[in-house]
């Protein structure tokens, strides 16, 4: 509840020199797509709605699509994205914690978990996977939320490294890639 504008708030904010972001938001199928045009047209990186075997590349947001679960693998010397059908998981499909859970798992990467304001668990255990794993976790902080539940669920089991207020994640972003990319554009 209330991810689709908290996503767009940081999305607009973004230049296109990131490297590639992939997003789990629960819409079902069709409504994906066009949110991810709506994306596309406001916001400096390309925003497309996930196909599987799509490359995860700078300047690029993969939404996944509705009604399928999204993660990401190893494919050459990149990530690419794999859309399949699947049980719900945390009631979701697509859901947050099989795309984390999926990150956690690749080993050597350098990544950033993010889960915004939104009813429910899902997310939760696959950030916390993904900071076991050696990944920088932020949690959207309450008093910015529309509904404090995917966050405060992160937060209490531990999983979260940072708690923010919506409009402080997109600087937070770029400031944690200049630290981990030394300040080069990747």
């Amino acid at each position: 509840t209330g991810g689709t504008e908290a996503l767009y708030t940081i999305l607009k904010e973004l230049g296109c020199h990131l490297p590639g972001i992939v997003v789990v938001q629960h819409m079902p199928p069709v409504f994906t797509q066009l949110y991810a045009e709506r994306l596309n047209n406001d916001c400096a990186m390309e925003v497309k709605e996930a196909a599987d075997g799509d490359e995860v590349r700078p300047g690029r947001v993969l939404i996944a699509p509705g009604g399928l679960h999204m993660t990401a693998v190893r494919r050459g010397g990149g990530l690419i994205v794999q859309c399949r059908q699947g049980e719900k998981v945390s009631g979701h499909c697509p859901s947050v914690d099989q795309l984390f859970f999926s990150v956690a798992r690749l080993s050597g990467l350098t990544s950033l978990g993010i889960l915004l304001t939104g009813m429910g668990s899902d997310g939760a255990n696959g950030l916390l996977e993904m900071k076991k794993a050696g990944a920088h976790t932020v949690g959207q902080d309450q008093q910015t939320c529309v509904v404090y539940g995917m966050p405060a669920v992160a937060q209490k089991i531990g999983a979260v490294d940072r708690q923010l207020p919506l409009p402080d994640i997109a600087r937070h972003i770029c400031e944690w890639y200049a630290k981990v990319s030394g300040g080069k554009e990747k």
